[in-house]
């Protein structure tokens, strides 16, 4: 049986490495994301340094002089670790280390312990710990050795990670069980869909980059309650409430996990399902931190992942948000929403707009009728009322005159 350890919270100083490989790459703002990361983890910078090289160095990601400075660095702010800003190989992570004697992360160890200590349902934990032990399974020798240097800190949260002497055939088999919870999960999660889809309530799903205020806006519209901090994935886990339009129709409101640079293909693999309810929503929602210098950016970004994930032809609405944080209205675009919208989820600017444009949509796709239903039909008013847009109803002698818009799927029944 592998040997647990106690493992300490420890308040760890941090240097953060990358390489530009071009004069025009987003390097310092990468390394800036970095460091946001790195304090949502737990974690102080204390410096952070960018070798400029042609490509990065296949063996220890930066060059022999680079690897001097950042040990005199090291000694010098007395940092106990090093972070660099892209997913090292095995061998670059256990060369470095060798190299600077002190702890060496990547950005991917970064993001997965965040993900590790925010985790909250049984499927997010899951989802977390399958992408730690895949992510370990090809780095024990690199991780053994760093972890038993400092014994704690960052990347030994989570479910998985006191086994730090795991062998790799337990690793293994510890993935295949999680994979095939993880299959009894996706079939749960399949019939809910499926058992939703005869609902007839239109989903909206909102996505963005991590810290857009996608939080902030479900809690605004649906009172929902959830986390909505000024941090890097303050909520992991999806959330989904009931929101009723200004019509009386009710949809589902969905908030997806924050999409961000270089996320690791690991998580992609492992979130999968989770952000795939983007992929089954009638309208998408696309947050914006419109104060954010990097905002063209996230959004190419937010769009990126948005096909890899499959989710394409949705009518999406792209909202600026956190306009309360500027001065002057720049010029905003996104030549990919169907409409944009300038608000704030914070003190409830635009949400109005934001009700009426997702009504609109929804009445583009459903049929008009104007009928006059006898009373003894009068329940069918009640579904009309549920999952349409009733416009009037008339109480006459005849029966009920009424004029509605009805999605497609009920259209028949009333």
């Amino acid at each position: 049986m592998a040997e647990l350890y106690d493992i300490k919270d420890v308040e760890e100083k941090v240097i953060l490495v990358a390489v530009a490989t071009s004069d025009n790459d987003d390097t310092e703002e990468s390394l800036e994301e970095l460091k946001e990361l790195a304090k949502t983890a737990g974690a102080t910078v204390v410096a952070k340094v960018i070798q400029n090289r042609e490509a990065v160095h296949p063996g220890t990601y930066v060059g022999k002089g680079k690897i001097e400075e950042i040990k005199e660095l090291a000694t010098t702010l007395e940092a106990t670790g090093v972070i660099c800003d892209d997913e090292l190989s095995p061998a670059q992570l256990k060369n470095l280390e060798d190299a600077l004697d002190i702890k060496v992360m990547d950005r991917t160890l970064v993001i997965l312990d965040i993900f590790a200590a925010r985790a909250l349902t049984s499927e997010g934990k899951i989802q977390v710990e399958l992408a730690q032990l895949k992510y370990r399974s090809s780095r024990l020798v690199g991780l053994r050795s760093s972890l038993s240097r400092l014994g704690g800190g960052i990347g030994t949260r989570g479910p998985g990670e006191k086994k730090i002497e795991i062998d790799r055939r337990l690793i293994k088999d510890r993935i295949a069980q999680l994979n095939r919870e993880l299959s009894e999960v996706k079939r749960h999660r399949e019939l809910a869909r499926a058992q939703r889809s005869k609902n007839p309530n239109a989903i909206v799903a909102i996505v963005g980059y991590t810290n857009a205020g996608k939080s902030t806006l479900l809690n605004t519209l649906t009172d929902a309650n959830i986390l909505a901090e000024d941090k890097l994935f303050a909520t992991l886990d999806p959330t989904t409430r009931n929101l009723a339009l200004p019509s009386g129709e009710n949809v589902l409101l969905t908030d997806t996990v924050g999409f961000i640079r270089k996320l690791p293909h690991h998580l992609i693999d492992a979130f999968r399902s989770t952000l795939e309810e983007a992929k089954y929503a009638d309208i998408i929602v696309h947050v914006v931190d419109a104060s954010n210098e990097q905002m063209d950016t996230q959004m190419h970004i937010v769009y990126q992942t948005l096909e890899e994930l499959g989710v394409e032809d949705k009518p999406i609405i792209t909202l600026f948000n956190k306009m309360d944080k500027l001065e002057f209205v720049p010029v905003l675009r996104d030549f990919k929403a169907d409409k944009t919208l300038f608000v704030s989820a914070k003190n409830g600017k635009g949400m109005e707009e934001l009700l009426s444009e997702i009504e609109s949509i929804l009445r583009s796709r459903k049929i008009y009728v104007e009928k006059c239903y006898p009373y003894s039909e009068a329940s069918k008013i009640q579904v009309i009322r549920k999952y349409g847009q009733l416009l009037s109803e008339e109480y006459t002698e005849n029966g009920i005159e009424v004029k509605a818009y009805v999605p497609c799927e009920i259209y028949g029944n009333v």
